[in-house]
Formats: structure tokens, sequence, C-alpha cells
């Protein structure tokens, strides 16, 4: 018996010791699981639902009307080259892939509480797939968005085939820093839950969704914006639309707080990840 429980402390002192970054062998062995979370995300949202993945279209569809009316007609804002409505979705297509991610990501542990109670995976799964199934949505709604982009006859540079992926790409590692964190954080303060829309709201309005950058006077402000993980994403996603340079020293400023951010939340969700269990 005593036998027994100092192998198991031995067995905690080592997980206790062991990297807390990713454990890319382990990772690779689950591997299964990240289609099996992931689609199974997909399929219970659209369950039940009359329109099933029309709503992937509707929604950012029915936000670019709202905002081409009352920002883009009735406040005038300017959208540089661009017609109102191209500028503001391709800027909505992105962003709702994000908002979605950070919120399913956030609540990922708690909705899976059942599981992770039961049988042992590397906890990380979760919340990464709850991005993943986000952007599926992402990739029906492009098909719009291509879709105006005909419409308004608007050219597109070939630096798409780079821009577009990259971006997509960003905008995961977007969603997948502070989602683990706050998936961690939710797990053991259950307050958190309050504070993801209010999060996810400060986040849009400050990064340059609605209105070009350029409209930010004070230098030090146009710094503010940039500061959101989002503001790289999103400006490169529009960049083969524009005709202007890409302002490579705010890009710096958005990656940087990027990969600030998702550092501290894959570290902060690695390190709590062995208590899930006791409090989900």
């Amino acid at each position: 018996m005593s036998r027994d429980i100092n192998i198991e402390a031995q067995e905690k002192v080592w997980d206790a010791d062991r990297p807390r970054w990713l454990d890319w062998k382990e990772m690779w062995d689950h591997r299964e699981l990240f289609y099996f979370f992931t689609w199974r995300d997909i399929k219970i949202k659209y369950k039940q639902t009359v329109l099933g993945l029309l709503w992937a279209v509707l929604q950012p569809l029915m936000l670019m009307v709202i905002f081409t009316l009352f920002f883009g007609n009735a406040l005038n804002v300017p959208s540089g080259s661009l017609p109102y409505p191209v500028f503001v979705f391709s800027g909505l297509v992105i962003w709702n892939a994000f908002s979605s991610g950070l919120t399913g990501a956030a609540n990922s542990m708690v909705s899976n509480a059942q599981i992770i109670r039961k049988v042992y995976f590397p906890r990380l799964i979760v919340p990464v797939s709850t991005a993943l199934s986000a952007f599926f949505d992402f990739t029906i709604a492009f098909i719009l968005f291509g879709l105006l982009l005909i419409f308004y006859r608007q050219p597109v540079s070939i630096s798409a085939v780079i821009y577009w992926p990259l971006s997509v790409l960003l905008a995961f590692l977007a969603t997948l820093g502070p989602g683990s964190l706050l998936a961690a954080l939710n797990v053991k303060y259950r307050d958190f839950r309050y504070v993801i829309p209010f999060l996810i709201q400060l986040i849009f309005f400050v990064t340059p969704i609605l209105y070009p950058f350029s409209v930010i006077k004070l230098p030090w402000l146009t710094y503010v914006a940039a500061l959101s993980p989002m503001f790289a994403p999103i400006h490169l996603f529009r960049a083969p639309l524009l005709d202007e340079d890409v302002p490579i020293h705010l890009i710096v400023v958005s990656l940087t707080s990027l990969l600030l951010i998702l550092i501290t939340g894959i570290l902060y969700f690695r390190k709590s990840e062995d208590y899930f269990a006791d409090y989900a």
C-alpha cells in the first residue's frame, strides 16, 4: 500500500516538472480527437436549426447592411478606395470567426467537464478544436465575400494568395491565445464568463473594423488600436483590396501583442490543466 502511494507521489512530482509548453508528440498521438471535437461542435451548432449553414452567411450580411446604413450612409465614415459594404464585410468576415471562436474556446472546458473528468487526453485539444470549428463558418461566409467583390467589381491584388491564408492563420492564433487563457480561468473562476462578452466588445471597437485606422488623428491612439491582436489579421486581409501601403510598424505592434497573448495563454493553460477535473 505504501509502495503504491510512493509511486503515485513520484508520478505527481514528474508531472509537475514536465515541460509546460506543447508536447507535440502527445498532441500527435491524439490527433484524431481534433477531428472528433471539431466536427462534433459543428454538428451541435447547426443541429435542429431551420436555416442551418445559412446562419454563417446571414450574421455578417445583416451586420454589413446595418453598419452600411448607419456608419457608411448616415455618418459618412470613410472607407478609403473601397465601397463601404466591401470594407466593413472584409472586416466582419474574419472578425466573426475570431469572436465565435474566442467565446467557444473560453467556455470549452466547462462545456466538456463530463469528458474531462472521465478520460485523459491533452486538454489543449478542446479549445483548439472549438476555435477550429468557428473558422468553418468563415469558409461559408468567404463565399459570400467573393460574390460581394464580383457585385461591386472590386479588383483584388495577386498578393491575396499570400495575405488571405496568412490572415486566417493569424486570426486563428489570435483566437487561441486569449481563448486558452480564458478557458483555464473560467474553470476556476466562473466570473470570467461575464467578462468574455465585454472583452469581445472592447476589442471590436478598438480594432479598425468599421473605420480605417487613418481616421485616428492622434498617433498614440493608432498604437493603442494596433495592440489589438486582430489588427494585423484584418488589415492583412484587406491589403489586397486597398491601394495603399501596409503600415509595417503597426503590423509589428499587433503581431507582438498577438504572440505575447498566445504564449501567455498556452503557458497558463498548461500550468493549470492538471486541476481542471477538480474544478470543472
